[in-house]
């Protein structure tokens, strides 16, 4: 079964443009039983339709890197508090010069931690190698969830 991407269809684009409209003008939107589901805030925030909105972030991604040709990812997800070990290594110069044990205590932290930062680059720079020397339908992509710390150091 092919889905209908097309927004030409008279229901879904009266729909979506009300939903526009509302917004830009800044009127709220009145209850609305004829109203398409997707163009129903009140309804899409609802506690029961919270699954629904789940699937609908995992699916949004996996169809954009399905048009773009990424069949298989390696997600990294990690701390964004880790710093990369230039930055920890500043962090932890400034603590010195200003004499604050609290803040020397975590920049040593952030110096400990920062070899995190750098394994995490050396697991990506691996990875992103093997891919590489794959045929492009067999290649391995990074996923990551954005960043800072581990996912921007992957």
């Amino acid at each position: 079964m092919e889905a209908n991407t097309q927004l030409n269809e008279r229901r879904l684009a009266d729909a979506w443009e009300e939903l526009h409209s509302h917004a830009n003008n800044g009127n709220p939107l009145l209850a609305d039983s004829n109203r398409m589901a997707f163009a129903d805030p009140e309804f899409l925030f609802r506690r029961e339709t919270r699954g629904i909105r789940f699937q609908l972030e995992m699916l949004k991604p996996d169809l954009g890197q399905a048009q773009q040709g990424i069949e298989s990812t390696v997600v990294v997800y990690g701390s964004a508090r880790f710093a990369a070990p230039d930055e920890a290594a500043q962090q932890l110069a400034d603590a010195q010069a200003r004499g604050d044990t609290h803040l020397i205590a975590q920049a040593e932290r952030a110096v400990r931690n920062a070899r995190y930062y750098d394994q995490a680059r050396q697991f990506a720079r691996l990875v992103a190698e093997h891919s590489n020397r794959q045929p492009q339908a067999n290649r391995i992509y990074i996923c990551t969830g954005g960043g800072p710390g581990i996912m921007e150091a992957a």
